[in-house]
């Protein structure tokens, strides 16, 4: 692989203008395709096979209002004065009549007719259903009925609009991105002590960011794709892009300093530290798309996509950067003299300045056993919260507070009980008979539900288009990302077979609510697989790279300590709500429920990049001194500069999405972060390096048989050290 992209980087030097060329072409032709064929984004949960979805693909064809989307208008009367007093129930009327007239409403039903007012007659709530998914509600459709609800606020009510139009948000590009960006590069300029290598570290980053959401874009009309999954793609390739593109021109310009040729550097630089960009993109990639063999359409786009902006990450680094390296020619080395050039050629036994990686290193293996015990003690103790994890999908309970749907869901909360934000709906079919028969059936199960424990109330039976159907609306008397909800759902499945032999009817429970406790469900069952997957992956191409057995456990278990630790954090300021107040968190409750396989594909990938461009240093002043101690010394020297600035990227990145209001968004964000520090500082740069100051020679220990075995990856570069054409004497990536 090294000696392919070295002819690689070689042939993007020579014809840098075509290169350039061709990524700004494929960027103008996918903006105007999105331009021109762009579809809708898409952020209905499915689950294939599950109950709740098959029931629900059923009402969409025989009763549409039922599974589609609705939209509360929740009527509050002033203080001392009653909702059903008749100047408030004519204002209710009024605003009823002009909701049917807004754009795709299939229905509104007055509180009168549905019994929607609070016991003590402070409260109303009109309904309205429109026979399509939430993703297809125009926007347009939604402002008229809020501007219909401002309307009513004359009369004297005051008003909130609801309910489960109210969607992701969608691409979310703002101040604290910017702000994001604008951090990166003073760490590329801190870095490299040069605005030119900084700019040319962020060029090919967002070059290969606007491809790859813009091809994602294309792919609307054809695919269905979630607005996550858009921004989960923005989120990991502008960070992952800036980090690849980083390592490699950090490479390009150790060798200019050395007095190697621009040419040959670049070629050198994407044989060598490009091998470990394209192995640690490959870990990535097969990591994320391996959350399409879950089965959830939501996630396998997420997955899917986030993985090809990575692909095109990984792409932009090995052939943009090569190119804009050759129209920088020599310019890119830094000044003769300059702290930039002195670390360049500093070794431990030169009289260069001592680098704070070097200093960091002394310091951790010191003590090595001392070291390890601390790190881990910290990690385990911040990953003991993890044992407390609920997952869930997010509702309107987890909108910032200000927010109209907000409001709207608290007050149903008080007034009318949790359980009204999200009902479940119980589908009866009987095999034949005529629709009064199936009537019957669905009263007489509506009366069996209304004995199951948590239920709060159970509405008539709705007959469908299909005679042998009816819906049964079961109010919970929990919320919907409650424990006790997904029980009840339990419940109801547990008593069809009783049900089903007293009424004729079979029963499926659908709904929104039931699905989503479908997805988190699928989601708890897939974990602990997934888990074991990415692990076992890990070990063995860790093995494959670096000829150690010691070395793939103990970035393994490195690895997991960090998921762990970033989870424990996770669920303290989300679900158990510590902190929540100061970094602006609205609520506190169950995490998002796809969110510990997502970051446990992205940090795994990322674990890998680290851990590779640190370890490959040490392996390879292994093999030259045989001396453990001093190849972990002059291994980190280089490195773990580059990896520190590369982790500070990624945080900040990540970071800026953190202050979004999408409770999707906000979870994976602060998680990933988080993730990232933790993983780079407390387990690559400190425990790394005093486990293998601990284990000594033991640290590069591979069994003779299983190194013929093993297929050699040469991640290192080895090959174009060896070939005879060319005298490449410096060392290799992270020495």
């Amino acid at each position: 692989m090294a000696v392919l992209l070295h002819r690689l980087g070689h042939g993007a030097y020579r014809h840098r203008k075509l290169v350039l060329g061709i990524w700004l072409f494929v960027l103008a032709a996918l903006i105007t395709c999105v331009s021109v064929f762009s579809g809708k984004l898409n952020d209905r949960f499915e689950v294939p096979g599950a109950e709740s979805q098959r029931a629900l693909d059923s009402l969409s064809k025989t009763l549409p209002e039922a599974p589609g989307a609705s939209a509360q208008i929740v009527f509050t009367a002033p203080k001392g004065h009653e909702i059903t007093e008749a100047s408030y129930a004519e204002t209710i009327a009024r605003t009823v009549a002009e909701a049917k007239k807004a754009p795709q409403v299939g229905e509104v039903i007055d509180p009168r007719a549905s019994g929607a007012v609070s016991a003590d007659r402070t409260t109303a709530i009109v309904q309205v259903q429109y026979p399509v998914q939430s993703t297809e509600v125009r926007t347009s459709s939604v402002d008229e009925i809020e501007n219909t609800a401002k309307e009513a606020e004359k009369g004297g009510l005051k008003t909130d609009v609801g309910g489960t139009v109210y969607a992701s948000k969608g691409i979310h590009i703002g101040p604290s991105e910017v702000i994001g960006v604008i951090v990166a590069v003073i760490v590329l300029v801190i870095t490299f002590g040069s605005l030119l290598a900084a700019g040319m570290s962020l060029l090919p980053a967002l070059i290969g960011v606007g491809v790859g959401l813009a091809g994602l874009m294309a792919l609307t009309p054809v695919f269905t794709i979630s607005s996550t999954a858009v921004t989960l793609a923005l989120m990991l390739g502008l960070a992952v892009g800036i980090d690849y593109v980083l390592f490699i021109l950090s490479r390009h310009r150790q060798q200019l300093a050395r007095g190697t040729d621009p040419k040959e550097s670049v070629a050198l630089a994407t044989g060598t530290a490009g091998s470990a960009v394209v192995f640690a993109g490959t870990t990535v990639i097969i990591a994320l798309a391996a959350l399409s063999v879950i089965g959830i359409p939501f996630l396998t786009t997420m997955g899917l996509g986030a993985a090809g902006a990575v692909l095109i990450a990984v792409l932009a680094a090995i052939t943009l950067v090569p190119a804009m390296a050759g129209f920088a020619g020599s310019r890119l080395a830094p000044k003769p003299g300059s702290r930039a050039a002195r670390r360049a050629v500093d070794t431990e036994d030169s009289t260069g300045p001592t680098t704070m990686g070097t200093r960091w290193t002394k310091w951790v293996i010191a003590k090595p056993l001392l070291t390890v015990l601390a790190v881990v003690g910290i990690l385990v103790t911040l990953t003991l919260p993890a044992s407390d994890m609920r997952l869930a999908l997010p509702d309107n309970g987890s909108a910032p507070q200000a927010a109209s749907e907000r409001k709207a869901y608290d007050t149903i909360s008080d007034k009318f009980g949790p359980g009204f934000n999200g009902p479940l709906l119980v589908l009866a079919e009987t095999k034949s008979g005529t629709a009064e028969e199936s009537a019957k059936a669905g009263g007489e199960v509506a009366q069996k539900l209304q004995n199951l424990k948590n239920v709060e109330a159970v509405l008539p039976p709705q007959a469908t288009s299909d005679p042998t159907q009816s819906v049964i609306t079961v109010m919970p008397a929990s919320a919907p990302d409650s424990e006790k909800t997904a029980d009840l759902v339990a419940d109801i499945r547990d008593a069809a077979p009783d049900i089903r032999e007293t009424t004729g009817a079979s029963t499926s429970v659908t709904g929104t609510t039931a699905v989503n406790i479908d997805v988190s469900d699928r989601l708890s069952e897939s974990l602990l697989p997934f888990v074991a997957i990415v692990v076992g992956l890990s070990l063995i191409l860790l093995m494959m790279v670096f000829r150690s057995l010691l070395i793939p456990v103990k970035a393994a278990v490195g690895f997991l300590l960090s998921v762990g630790a970033s989870l424990g954090m996770t669920i303290a300021l989300f679900q158990w709500g510590w902190l929540a107040d100061a970094l602006g968190v609205p609520s506190s409750g169950p995490v998002v429920s796809f969110l510990p396989i997502v970051l446990i594909g992205v940090l795994f990938g990322l674990a890998m990049d680290y851990e590779v461009f640190l370890v490959s240093g040490m392996r390879e002043e292994w093999v030259h001194t045989r001396q453990a101690r001093k190849s972990i010394v002059n291994g980190a020297r280089h490195s773990m500069r580059v990896v520190t600035a590369a982790a500070l990227i990624m945080f900040v990145v990540f970071a800026g999405f953190f202050p979004l209001d999408d409770p999707l968004i906000k979870p994976i964000a602060f998680a990933l972060a988080i993730g990232v520090a933790i993983d780079a500082f407390l387990v690559r740069m400190t425990l790394v390096p005093a486990v293998l100051a601990l284990v000594g020679r033991g640290g590069w220990w591979l069994p003779a048989w299983l190194d013929k075995l093993l297929p050699d990856l040469d991640v290192e570069g080895t090959s174009l050290q060896k070939a005879p054409e060319t005298d490449r004497k410096e060392p290799l990536p992270g020495s």
